[in-house]
């Protein structure tokens, strides 16, 4: 196949950019060329590749305008600068104050929670847990989770169950007893248990001590 010319890329990729988005087989037809010739040149070009549609779009880096948090979409084709959804949702989990609930992560990326979710359960970067029955994705740096976690617990409403003086002083003899103790562990003790409080209301009582910074980090 003969080589493309200069004047004939610019002219497709002017041409690409005013139909804002394309698939690899109009890219293919537009510099009659072959597939693995197409992908070069997309390669080449730096284009982005929507994280929809089965990634079967393209934009020339020219055209997205992307967003604060780095999202273009034309239609119901979406972008984004951080690439796939995987590695998207990774980068907005990290950089929220609270970390992400699924229905969350889905309004900005703008596509069913149920879509992608399933995706995410063992990915590295995040780190899932379970509040008030709710999964809530945080980053699975320590210190980062322990200051999104902490913000997460401040904006849920307060608990149905507080702490009587007994009961503080139940979870407060556990983390003088036990050093380095984890959630998982305070959720063990047997007085806990018979006690039935959720982790929620116990993480919402260290918090207001300032006590949480000392609960090591754990990941289910």
């Amino acid at each position: 196949m003969p080589k493309i010319g200069e004047q004939r890329l610019k002219n497709v990729f002017r041409f690409l950019e005013g139909i804002k988005v394309f698939t690899l087989d109009k890219l293919v037809s537009s510099l009659s060329c072959s597939i693995p010739t197409a992908r070069l040149k997309l390669k080449q070009w730096k284009a982005c590749t929507s994280y929809n549609k089965n990634s079967r779009y393209y934009a020339v880096p020219t055209v997205p305008r992307f967003d604060e948090n780095g999202l273009w979409h034309y239609n119901n084709i979406f972008f984004s600068k951080y690439g796939n959804l995987r590695s998207t949702a990774i980068y907005l989990i990290n950089n929220s104050a609270s970390g992400l609930s699924g229905s969350e992560i889905g309004d900005f990326v703008r596509l069913a929670p149920r879509s992608f979710l399933h995706h995410f359960r063992n990915v590295a970067g995040i780190h899932r847990e379970k509040i008030e029955g709710v999964y809530v994705y945080f980053s699975d740096d320590p210190d980062r989770y322990k200051e999104q976690l902490q913000s997460r617990l401040s904006i849920l409403p307060p608990p149905v169950k507080l702490f009587t003086d007994a009961d503080a002083v139940v979870i407060l003899t556990a983390l003088i007893k036990h050093h380095d103790i984890s959630m998982e562990d305070i959720m063990a003790l047997p007085e806990v248990r018979e006690r039935k409080f959720s982790p929620v209301v116990i993480r919402q009582f260290l918090d207001h001590h300032g006590l949480l910074k000392k609960i090591p980090t754990t990941r289910p």
